[in-house]
């Protein structure tokens, strides 16, 4: 429904016809610190563990910023801070994306200074590139 009504875009990926991974975009930040810029949002990439290392990840960035291309001149992605995230963590910096300079973010609420959290998938960080 919410992809019909165009509020998010899924793209998969299929390797040999089996899902490879998918990756979500928001055309406008709904949390966060652009959620009132009308910036899109990268939400979800996942590539199924079968499939890493291939190059599908950079692959799928690359047809959802030039969607996201369409909206804005900038597109946001938030990142978990655990080490799980290490792999999406070094992709993104490598792609051009910088920390917005919100810092941690925990719930989708911005953590203040000295505040208690988990280090869960809750926990992370804003980034932002020019498209």
């Amino acid at each position: 429904m919410r992809q019909e009504s165009k509020e998010q875009l899924v793209i998969v990926a299929e390797v040999n016809n089996q899902v490879a991974g998918y990756v979500t975009l928001l055309p406008s930040a709904s949390r966060g610190p652009f959620a009132s810029e009308n910036i899109p949002e990268i939400v979800v990439l996942n590539v199924l563990i079968k499939f890493q290392k291939n190059g599908i990840g950079n692959k799928m960035m690359d047809v959802i910023e030039g969607i996201a291309k369409e909206y804005s001149d900038y597109v946001s992605l938030a990142v978990g801070l655990h080490y799980g995230y290490g792999s999406a963590q070094k992709m993104y910096v490598k792609r051009g994306y910088i920390p917005d300079g919100s810092g941690v973010w925990y719930k989708g609420l911005q953590l203040e200074q000295y505040a208690q959290c988990e280090n869960d998938d809750e926990l992370t960080f804003y980034f932002l590139k020019k498209n």
